[in-house]
């Protein structure tokens, strides 16, 4: 192999075609893309979904868990948090225990809204054509991924 082949293929790595992280990241970007019609109707961004999925399962959890189970940082979450509470779906309040502590409650609304959620999985899934078998092990890949990038810290 010349110098001029040796370079070439030592660039091989810099290909958009050998990245790992483009067919995620454009993936992600399609998917939630095709969310925007069912969370149009809820009045919901992508995130404030997530944290009403949290909430809906749980009903009450600290800002800091809940931070680590959708791997967003308060920078990212307070915002939401604070939009969420302004359409009346979401409390917040200081823990009594530790005032450094942040929780958050889905209200009465925010719970009834839950029903109308339903149609957003039932959605999705007619609206991406993929085998169930496939479909299953991309999220069993995806989330060993996510735990190897997390070092296994995935709440």
């Amino acid at each position: 192999m010349n110098n001029k082949q040796n370079d070439q293929h030592n660039f091989d790595s810099l290909k958009l075609d050998n990245q790992i992280c483009f067919p995620l990241y454009a993936c992600s970007r399609e998917v939630i893309k095709l969310y925007h019609p069912y969370l149009d109707e809820l009045g919901l961004t992508y995130t404030q979904y997530l944290v009403m999925m949290v909430l809906w399962e749980h009903k009450r959890i600290g800002v800091k868990e809940l931070g680590s189970k959708l791997f967003l940082d308060s920078g990212t979450l307070t915002p939401v948090l604070k939009s969420l509470e302004a359409k009346g779906l979401l409390v917040r309040a200081r823990c009594r225990d530790d005032e450094r502590m942040v929780n958050v409650a889905l209200t009465e609304q925010g719970d009834d809204m839950k029903e109308a959620a339903l149609k957003v999985p039932t959605g999705m899934s007619q609206s991406i054509s993929f085998d169930e078998e496939d479909g299953t092990q991309l999220y069993k890949l995806l989330y060993k991924l996510l735990d190897a990038l997390s070092d296994g810290k995935r709440a």
